[in-house]
């Protein structure tokens, strides 16, 4: 599953992301239907008195339907409406997507306390049926349809032919629903989240532990090409937890290692293993395959495994596992690249339904100003957006870095970006721990 959005596809997560205006959006998990209950009641205790919400409701086909609201939720003790004229409804297939204002802005979204119904834009209907939730759409009359646009990896695509909404169809029977809150970040305002208490986010890793009860350990996947910085950064969190810098030899010998995070120079390994793998090459015979690289993800490989392109992993390959457990497989995998080569880079990998970023290193060379200017500098904006496009991910999946390597004391700033990166990671860890 994807990793900001509980349910979602990593590609429909993408499309549902690039429907709203912001460059960069958060959304917050408050109500899961499994978890937290069906019923109007459970969801009002999630909701009320909150702004910016979207609803999803996930379909036994695959596809997912959902309404947006900019403003707060309504009261449940009576029957109102909300006007807002940044209100859509979507609908998300595993091929396409379409994003459909409400033509009304006064009809925005509708509660009718009788019949416990949630209304957007008159075409969008949730209702409580006492015993689970049932969808219904209304007339697409209500939508505004003849033209969409969707923003994909932020560049706007416009459909210029008219769009199905798929009226007077009626769904008693689906998956999942959830609520999330929508939080927009400007660049300033990731700065200023980025950019807080020091020992508050080195205490946010040393203390983390995975809410699911099967894994001790949160393992963290990174890939990369030769000279990238994987090395370092495994270094440099070492770094920081340690509080001066950390220059143990990590020689890169072809073989697949995990390095454990301890807390403090001899201290308790934390819930954070990094592991490293050989370089990712540029063809299947050279260098780390993408078969060897998902047989890792999906747990089938071995710590010390040597890889060898001439030799994929197989079930006949020594230390094979057949049937991993969630504590072999890999919780999230982090593509590092080199700032300075984003042109010489291809990456051409499947999705896996494991939460990926990309990890952007040597920003130093690229923002001379120093790091603290790193989310309001436009070159290294670019670079980011750069980075985003060449992995087919949201802007906000970059993690910008510098690794340490020519410091003598660790730095403030650069410890704050190198935790902040871990902090997003396991975040991401754990929204997709939670289906």
């Amino acid at each position: 599953m994807a990793s900001l959005c509980s349910g979602l596809e990593l590609q429909q997560e993408r499309r549902l992301l690039g429907m709203f205006p912001q460059p960069v959006v958060k959304f917050i998990l408050l109500y899961k239907a499994s978890r937290h209950g069906s019923g109007s009641e459970a969801l009002r205790l999630k909701t009320e008195q909150l702004k910016k919400f979207v609803i999803l409701v996930y379909l036994k086909s695959g596809s997912v339907m959902g309404g947006f609201i900019s403003q707060e939720f309504p009261s449940f003790t009576w029957s109102t409406k909300k006007e807002d004229a940044d209100a859509f409804v979507f609908s998300l297939s595993p091929k396409d997507g379409g994003r459909f204002p409400v033509r009304d802005p006064s009809q925005a979204l509708q509660y009718d306390k009788d019949t416990k119904t949630f209304s957007f834009g008159g075409s969008f209907k949730v209702t409580d049926s006492g015993n689970g939730w049932s969808v219904s759409l209304g007339s697409e009359s209500d939508l505004v349809t003849h033209k969409d646009t969707v923003h994909l990896n932020h560049s706007i695509v416009r459909h210029m032919v008219r769009l199905k909404w798929g009226r007077g169809q009626n769904f008693k029977l689906f998956v999942m629903t959830f609520a999330h809150k929508i939080q927009y970040l400007s660049m300033q305002a990731c700065m200023s989240l980025v950019f807080r208490n020091r020992e508050d986010l080195r205490e946010t890793l040393v203390s983390y532990k995975p809410s699911n009860e099967e894994l001790t350990q949160a393992r963290v996947l990174l890939l990369g090409p030769m000279g990238a910085g994987k090395s370092s950064f495994i270094n440099s969190i070492r770094s920081v937890l340690y509080r001066h810098v950390v220059n143990l030899p990590i020689v890169g010998s072809g073989s697949l290692k995990s390095y454990p995070i301890r807390a403090r120079k001899g201290g308790p390994v934390t819930a954070l293993t990094l592991c490293d793998t050989m370089a990712l090459g540029n063809s299947e015979w050279n260098g780390l395959t993408v078969h060897d690289a998902l047989a890792v993800i999906k747990g089938h490989a071995s710590d010390g495994h040597k890889f060898q392109p001439e030799a994929p992993i197989q079930p006949s390959t020594a230390g094979y596992r057949l049937d991993p457990s969630l504590k072999d497989k890999i919780h999230c995998v982090v593509f590092t690249l080199d700032a300075r080569e984003l042109t010489s880079y291809t990456i051409v990998f499947p999705l896996t339904g494991t939460p990926q970023f990309v990890l952007l290193t040597h920003m130093d060379l690229v923002c001379t100003s120093g790091m603290r200017d790193i989310y309001t500098s436009r070159v290294v904006q670019a670079k980011m957006q750069e980075a985003a496009e060449l992995a087919g991910m949201p802007l906000s999946f970059v993690l910008p870095v510098k690794n340490y390597a020519s410091e003598l004391a660790v730095d403030c700033d650069i410890d704050i970006l190198l935790l902040g990166a871990v902090a997003q990671i396991l975040q991401a860890i754990e929204d997709s721990l939670e289906d």
